[in-house]
C-alpha cells in the first residue's frame, strides 16, 4: 500500500487502531525512564500519544497525512502538558533522517510492508538510535497466518522475530528479547471484526551500547 491507499484506509473510518496502546509497547516500556523517542509509522498516534503522557518526548512519523490530521485531533484533546511533548511529522519510514543527537527509544509498531521495504525501515530506526538507546519492533508473526487469527493476510507482508534480527544483523545492537508472542483478539483496539481468539505476534527489543 502506498500513501495514498492509506490515506484512504483512514479517511474511510474513525480511528481505525482505536485510541488504546499496543499491549507489547505498554509491557516492554512502562516504567522505563523518559527521553527522545521516535515512533516510525505512528498511524493515528495511540502508542505515541501514550507514551508522552508517560513523559517522553515523542515524535511520530508516518506517510498518512490522514492519519496524521486525526492524531493531531486526538493531542488538541490531550492536557498541554502531554499535548506538548507531542511532535508529528509527515514522512517515509524507509527514508527518514534522524537528527544527529539521536532517539532513547525508537519503536516500529505493525509495519507490514514487504521484506526489503521492512528492512530499510528496519535500519533507518537502528541509525536513529542515540548510545544506550532502545529499539523496538513488534508486529504480525508470519505464523499468525496458519496459528492465529486476524492480520493482513499476505506472507510477503508479516515476518518473525528472527527476520528482523537479520535485518539488522550488522548494525551493532543487543539483542534484550526476541520472541513471538500472542495476543486476545477482541480485547485489543484496532483489530475491529476479528472475532474472538489469539493472534500470533514478533517481538524484537534491542539496544545500542552506550559510548
Amino acid at each position: 500500500m502506498d500513501s495514498q491507499d492509506w490515506d484512504d484506509r483512514y479517511a474511510a473510518s474513525e480511528l481505525v487502531w482505536g485510541v488504546e496502546p499496543n499491549r507489547w509497547v505498554v509491557r516492554e516500556l512502562t516504567g522505563r525512564t523518559p527521553g527522545h523517542a521516535l515512533d516510525l509509522a505512528t498511524g493515528e498516534g495511540r502508542n505515541a500519544i501514550w507514551l508522552a503522557t508517560q513523559g517522553w518526548e515523542v515524535t511520530g512519523l508516518d506517510y498518512s497525512a490522514v492519519a496524521l490530521e486525526r492524531a493531531e485531533r486526538l493531542t488538541a484533546d490531550l492536557p498541554d502538558e502531554v499535548a506538548d511533548r507531542l511532535t508529528w511529522r509527515h514522512g517515509d519510514a524507509r527514508s527518514y533522517e534522524a537528527p544527529a543527537a539521536g532517539y532513547d527509544l525508537v519503536l516500529v509498531a505493525y509495519l507490514q510492508v514487504p521484506a526489503e521495504d521492512r528492512r530499510a525501515a528496519l535500519r533507518r530506526a537502528a541509525a536513529a538510535l542515540a548510545p544506550g538507546g532502545t529499539l523496538l519492533v513488534v508486529g504480525h508473526d508470519l505464523g499468525n497466518l496458519t496459528e492465529g487469527v486476524g492480520g493482513p493476510q499476505d506472507p510477503a507482508v508479516l515476518f518473525t522475530p528472527q527476520d528482523v534480527l537479520a535485518d539488522l544483523a550488522d548494525q551493532g545492537l543487543r539483542t534484550v528479547r526476541a520472541e513471538r508472542v500472542h495476543r486476545t483478539v477482541g480485547a485489543e483496539p484496532g483489530h475491529k471484526g476479528e472475532g474472538g481468539g489469539v493472534a500470533v505476534d514478533a517481538l524484537v527489543r534491542l539496544e545500542r551500547g552506550a559510548e
